[in-house]
């Protein structure tokens, strides 16, 4: 009779459990409310967009006043120097320009919520434009405060958000209640004690489980004063960033256009010198190198036509030398017998025993043997002069002072850095009246004219020189390059800047379209190469899009 009297009172504890526990939140901080497979809403900031031809315009609720962004529409370019004037429901006003390129307009009677009907007269640069649109303010964000899950809805709308982890946990309560009870009844104490342990720590891990989590994939909404706006990407997978976040970014766009473009080739390149403003320098003959005055020129050093680079003194072995002696001993002797004779021969000419024609002769041969006995002497002193053939810069140097020079090394290169040229192999005939361009792993565009091509094949490829028109500052020889050469084929597409197609971590390629102000939708597109700067859009984009030409590749980085 006594454990049949404390059932009712039992069940009442447990039902009381289960309503505290789903109407307290035993998940501290925690909110069921959204169901699994139900759509995600985001909310911002107010804000309202409108466009024209010539501007695009975005308006945002901030702190009481609206914050204007004007842009230009085909190339999302910021214009900060435009009158704004705006027509409110408290008149005409006109905006005021701020340092960091906004417009501020303050908005008192966007205090109250409601749907509100703005006219912006923009005048830019001669261009003047109406543009229209409607601001709907919310009454969260008129209020300036945000709702909270606790203050969404009574408690029926709570009970009905019960956790089925609470129901569980109730209910297993419920039955070790009536258990340790009728231990108690049957004064077993240990087991009671033991079974009250568990559904404590039952209790305790249900209630702190998730705390502080929130289960609603709902984001709060952006309406407290003073909170920003962040980019993010959506769940249909388009992106909204907004125009501070833009301006950021420094995101450019551009209106396609189909047209024929020209199908262009890529072939393998590298720089070269031009064969007529560069040279070596090379011994003649084998000897030790020495330095000139104010040593060996470093490279990058510049110098002219002439100057002396290096020294190179011939060796001499034994036998040269002993040779070499042996003919000046012999010069010697031959100059000293022709000075006596001529001596002789001037005594003889005064009294006309020898002619004036003889003596003059034999100064002749003393002069000339004099001459070969100085030379020997140079031979064997004075070392070969290597000197630059043409002006430029010093581009390689492989000398060293006492180092023995070989006839066939080469000791300096002298490169004029402003007049390069490029080498390609081509597997097509090219002609001179195709147009090409070099782009190197920098992104750099070299504009190219074509030179001349070779007649003899090069591992089954043909050699084609091109020559480097326009600023050539950062290149160097020997650098390898991609010659885009275009064809006499034509192609129908859209061509877009490189900077414009960012591939994916699956190995896709995506353009970004200007969907809206503030809105950019990935466009999976199929391309080919086309120049230097431009690619060929074969699918995936049609004309009249605004695509993202500058700061894709930030914008793909989004999440």
């Amino acid at each position: 009779m006594r454990i049949r009297s404390l059932l009712p009172i039992s069940a009442l504890a447990a039902l009381s459990l289960i309503l505290v526990w789903s109407t307290s939140g035993a998940h501290e901080g925690e909110d069921h409310g959204e169901a699994k497979g139900a759509p995600v809403t985001i909310s911002f900031l107010p804000r309202t967009e409108a466009a024209s031809d010539n501007f695009e315009l975005v308006a945002v609720l901030r702190d009481g006043a609206l914050q204007i962004y004007l842009d230009r529409r085909r190339s999302n370019e910021p214009i900060v120097d435009a009158a704004i004037t705006v027509e409110t429901p408290n008149g005409s006003v006109e905006a005021t320009a701020e340092p960091d390129g906004t417009y501020r307009l303050p908005a008192p009677w966007a205090a109250a919520p409601g749907r509100y009907d703005l006219m912006f007269t923009v005048v830019a640069g001669g261009t003047a434009d109406v543009l229209t649109a409607s601001l709907q303010v919310p009454a969260a964000a008129a209020s300036g405060q945000t709702a909270s899950p606790s203050q969404s809805g009574g408690w029926r709308e709570r009970l009905g958000r019960t956790d089925p982890y609470l129901v569980v946990a109730a209910t297993i309560g419920f039955a070790l209640g009536m258990v340790v009870m009728a231990l108690l009844a049957r004064r077993k104490l240990v087991p009671a004690v033991a079974l009250l342990a568990i559904a404590a720590a039952l209790l305790a891990s249900t209630a702190f489980a998730h705390e502080g989590e929130n289960h609603d994939n709902t984001p709060r909404a952006a309406t407290t004063a003073g909170e920003r706006d962040l980019a993010r990407r959506l769940p249909n997978g388009t992106l909204f960033v907004p125009k501070s976040t833009q301006r950021l970014l420094g995101i450019r766009t551009d209106i396609t256009s189909s047209s024929a473009h020209r199908r262009t080739i890529e072939l393998p390149g590298r720089i070269i010198p031009d064969p007529n403003a560069s040279g070596y320098v090379q011994a003649s003959a084998g000897g030790r190198l020495s330095a000139p005055e104010g040593g060996f020129p470093r490279l990058g050093t510049r110098v002219s036509k002439g100057d002396v680079l290096a020294y190179v003194t011939a060796p001499y072995q034994a036998i040269d030398v002993s040779d070499m002696r042996q003919r000046q001993g012999e010069l010697d002797q031959q100059i000293s017998i022709v000075e006596r004779r001529i001596t002789r021969y001037e005594g003889l000419a005064q009294r006309g025993v020898v002619s004036q024609v003889q003596l003059e002769e034999t100064r002749l041969e003393l002069q000339g043997l004099r001459d070969r006995r100085t030379a020997l002497d140079h031979v064997k002193r004075e070392p070969e002069a290597l000197v630059a053939p043409v002006s430029g810069i010093v581009a390689e140097m492989n000398a060293v002072a006492g180092q023995m020079a070989q006839p066939s090394t080469v000791l300096f290169q002298v490169i004029e850095p402003s007049r390069l040229w490029v080498e390609a192999l081509s597997f097509d005939t090219l002609t001179r009246t195709q147009s090409a361009a070099a782009k190197t792993g920098g992104g750099q565009t070299l504009p190219l004219s074509y030179q001349g091509a070779g007649f003899a094949d090069r591992n089954q490829a043909v050699p084609v020189h091109f020559k480097v028109e326009g600023e050539v500052g950062g290149l160097r020889a020997g650098q390898f390059v991609t010659v885009l050469a275009a064809t006499e084929e034509e192609r129908q597409g859209i061509a877009i800047p490189r900077a414009s197609v960012v591939r994916t971590q699956n190995g896709q390629d995506l353009a970004y379209v200007h969907a809206s102000a503030e809105r950019f939708e990935p466009r999976t597109v199929r391309v080919e190469p086309l120049d230097g700067e431009r690619v060929l859009v074969v699918s995936g984009l049609s004309a009249g899009m605004r695509i993202v030409t500058q700061g894709a590749e930030l914008l793909d980085q989004v999440r």
